[in-house]
């Protein structure tokens, strides 16, 4: 679009129309979302999806201040990625915001539902269809707690409100960082908040990304692996290090697997990207959030904890509000840290330009996963699932117990398994996701129907994707996923429906 302006030129107006097929936009009918008694809207700008509702230079290196009037029906609430959020629903339907600090386009965001608030602290709560609000309040309980410490690690929060939305299941990711109103998968809401590192990540996000951000997608680990640094950091400050230990020790698992899936030459496990001719979300894998965090952990571990944070406290503050490159990180790295040979020993290029895993990465330790292991090895010598002790276990012991299963497990044990522990009727997503693909490798059929119940209802491209692959490995797997994917796909998201499509082909 060129629009001719003058020197006297103050306002340009233009006037437009988006398509219902907008790639942003997911309209549910209400059958699509979990109260089942109203309809719902809500968006996904990230990563250039901003472009087909709203025209704007889609980049994540340009960054806008916004106003905005939203008009819907008086008996759905609006929300938005700005100020205006009230908690309460308008007699007239109309609702309006204001975003005065400046965003790149890819976190402008709206939500419309039927929407209650419950308040968290006093400058956070949660917003959720009437049915989810009370389990999100009791789930996201420590929201001021994590806030304060994101405060004390890097400098002050910056966006003066932070409340979450939880959307309905099709909501393809885990969580997206909208300022002053992140959204969230209810998949997190396991009912022991032991899935509430996806809020400590998020909550990151309002310094590394929305408040210091990628210059181009290129650049996404500059966003995400600090992310996943500073999550660790909050959860470790708020939990304590055997827990932050047994959220690395998972990372490091899946970065392993990803490599593996990619290549361990494919240039998509460099941190830095060429992105050139793709659309990003092809690039987009953990590798920048886990490949990232190991490298930024690293520099800790290389430097000195005391020192490193100084260092990020002054990058966060003197970079605010502006796109960062990899080259231009890499210069304030080199420009803060004075000794030499603790740079070199970083391996910098190998991290940053260069595909696989450094030998020189990180390795977490958590004795907690320690005792599983050894439970594990306890039921391979004949103790019997039933009678191992596993009480107080939170799901990623639950999660480490199942990833380290022997490959070989008989059909007979995985049934045993399943009769201690009820796998298959739990009612964490997390722990099923990994459980079905045990049960698809093992022909557990009795695991069929609430696998299809599960498909039906999860949209998160995450808890999807890895049991769509294991079904197609077989030809029978596969009919079955396409019988199932065929009914379910009209419920997801643009972002998953797209990649299980080309799983499924």
């Amino acid at each position: 679009m060129t629009i001719s302006i003058t020197p006297k030129t103050k306002k340009v107006h233009v006037y437009y129309t988006t398509s219902p097929n907008a790639g942003a936009l997911q309209w549910l009918e209400q059958s699509q979302t979990s109260g089942k008694q109203k309809p719902f809207l809500f968006t996904q700008s990230q990563a250039i999806l901003a472009r087909t509702w709203v025209p704007c230079m889609d980049g994540p290196g340009v960054r806008f201040t916004y106003t905005a009037t939203i008009r819907t029906r008086p008996d759905l609430a609006a929300v938005m990625s700005a100020a205006g959020n009230s908690g309460t629903k308008t007699a007239d339907g109309v609702y309006k915001f204001e975003m005065k600090q400046p965003i790149p386009s890819y976190l402008l965001a709206l939500g419309v539902g039927d929407l209650e608030f419950r308040p968290l602290g006093h400058r956070g709560g949660v917003y959720a269809e009437p049915n989810v609000v009370e389990k999100a309040a009791y789930e996201f309980v420590d929201l001021e707690k994590m806030i304060s410490a994101a405060e004390e690690l890097y400098g002050p929060y910056r966006w003066e409100r932070y409340d979450l939305l939880v959307l309905p299941p099709s909501f393809p990711f885990g969580g997206m960082e909208n300022p002053r109103l992140t959204f969230a998968t209810p998949t997190v809401l396991a009912g022991d908040r032991s899935l509430v590192a996806l809020v400590a990540h998020e909550l990151a996000h309002s310094w590394s990304g929305n408040l210091v951000t990628n210059a181009t997608w290129d650049d996404f680990w500059l966003n995400e692996g600090f992310t996943v640094y500073f999550e660790q950091r909050i959860m470790e400050k708020l939990y304590g290090r055997e827990h932050s230990e047994m959220l690395a020790t998972l990372a490091l698992k899946d970065l392993k697997e990803t490599i593996e899936e990619l290549g361990a030459t494919s240039p998509d496990t460099h941190l830095k990207l060429n992105l050139k001719g793709r659309d990003p979300d092809d690039g987009m894998n953990d590798v920048a959030y886990n490949k990232g965090y190991f490298f930024l952990r690293l520099c800790e571990e290389t430097f000195g904890r005391e020192e490193w944070d100084g260092f990020l406290k002054e990058y966060f503050n003197e970079n605010a509000f502006k796109p960062m490159t990899t080259e231009l990180f890499l210069k304030h790295l080199n420009t803060y840290f004075k000794d030499t040979s603790k740079k070199e020993s970083l391996h910098i290029n190998a991290w940053v330009y260069a595909a696989g895993i450094p030998d020189n990465c990180p390795q977490p330790q958590s004795s907690e996963f320690e005792k599983v292991s050894a439970k594990i090895e306890a039921m391979k010598n004949g103790t019997p699932a039933v009678q191992l002790q596993t009480q107080g276990w939170t799901t990623h012991h639950w999660l480490y117990f199942i990833r380290n299963l022997p490959d070989s497990l008989k059909l007979e044990k995985l049934i045993e398994i399943d009769y201690a522990f009820y796998f298959t009727r739990s009612g964490n997503q997390e722990i099923l996701c990994e459980w079905f693909q045990r049960c698809i490798k093992a022909k557990y059929e009795t695991a069929n129907g609430p696998m299809r119940n599960y498909l039906m209802n999860v949209g998160r491209r995450k808890l999807i994707k890895p049991i769509y692959t294991e079904l197609a490995k077989t030809p029978e797997g596969k009919a079955w996923a396409k019988e199932v994917y065929t009914k379910a796909r009209p419920g997801y998201h643009s972002v998953s429906y797209n990649t299980i499509d080309d799983i499924l082909k």
